[in-house]
């Protein structure tokens, strides 16, 4: 039995379509050929927003992701993917469906923490004593992403994390601009009352896990890059892929970070783990040319609240 049923399975009608959107950590693929981003505009958002702003798969991050070299490179795209609170459990059944997924209660921290939305919110930063808000960003093709939220600063504090995608600054669209064309918007911007628009975290999703009696989740990595995923786990039960990045550890920011940090992090997170990935395909470039002494010296670690 699959357990990423298709969108023609569910037999939703089109309300409980946009519901099961909403609620789902990438939107359901539409029966195009061209798959789109998994992007959905909030409610909310601003009506300037439209789906202009975002490029096609074949146009993104200036890599040319044909529906075969997402099928290659990043498989969870080519697929639904389940909804993002549900988590394996020994099934109280027995059988066949032992240990398959079932639904969280709601009550891990972890995946509080991390939660990844995909939706647009409205930021509002401030400057600190050095003029600064914390951010870098890198331009890749027509999208302006988050690759770097300097630890203690004005972004780090209004919530900002990588991988997230900005869309305006004080109503000025940056879709198309490079990185120093964002990062002079900045220095131009007042001290107080800076208005920045984002996407939650596009090419990222969670995956929440729990241990065995020996404590383990069912996965290894290597410099944060998972590569083996144990048959028969609960990283293998709720569809963890290898070729994935570990981004987060039960909401905290892992980027940069040791191997044996991040271990650590695993092993004192409680039974139950919650774990940020983004495919490796788009992770390497995001981070290229960047320092790992960077982000592991400037990058925030900090554990957000909740």
């Amino acid at each position: 039995m699959s357990l990423y049923p298709s969108l023609e399975d569910m037999k939703v009608d089109q309300m409980a379509r946009a519901q099961y959107q909403a609620v789902t950590e990438y939107a359901p693929p539409p029966p195009a050929t061209t798959m789109p981003l998994p992007y959905s505009v909030s409610p909310s958002a601003p009506a300037s927003f439209g789906t202009t702003l975002y490029p096609t798969l074949n146009e993104f991050m200036g890599l040319e992701l044909s529906q075969e070299v997402i099928a290659q490179n990043m498989p969870e795209y080519a697929i639904a993917v389940p909804p993002p609170r549900e988590v394996a459990v020994p099934s109280a059944t027995g059988g066949p469906l032992s240990g398959m997924i079932a639904p969280l209660s709601g009550q891990s921290l972890g995946l509080k923490r991390a939660q990844v939305t995909h939706g647009v919110r409205e930021l509002t930063l401030c400057k600190d004593s050095a003029g600064k808000v914390g951010v870098r960003v890198k331009a890749i093709d027509k999208g302006v992403f988050v690759c770097l939220v300097t630890k203690g600063s004005p972004a780090a504090l209004a919530g900002l994390r990588f991988g997230d995608q900005i869309l305006q600054i004080n109503g000025t669209i940056v879709a198309g601009f490079s990185m120093d064309q964002v990062h002079d918007l900045f220095r131009k911007s007042p001290v107080n009352g800076i208005s920045v628009v984002v996407r939650d975290r596009p090419f990222e999703r969670t995956v929440t896990l729990h241990k065995d009696s020996v404590g383990r989740i069912g996965f290894q990595f290597k410099n944060g890059k998972i590569i083996a995923i144990v048959k028969d786990s609960s990283a293998a039960r709720n569809g963890l892929l290898i070729e994935h990045y570990l981004l987060e550890v039960n909401g905290q920011n892992v980027v940069g970070l040791k191997d044996k940090e991040i271990t650590n992090l695993i092993e004192e997170g409680g039974q139950v783990v919650t774990v940020t990935i983004m495919p490796a395909f788009v992770y390497e470039h995001m981070v290229k040319k960047m320092s790992t002494s960077l982000l592991k010296g400037s990058m925030d670690h900090s554990i957000p609240d909740v």
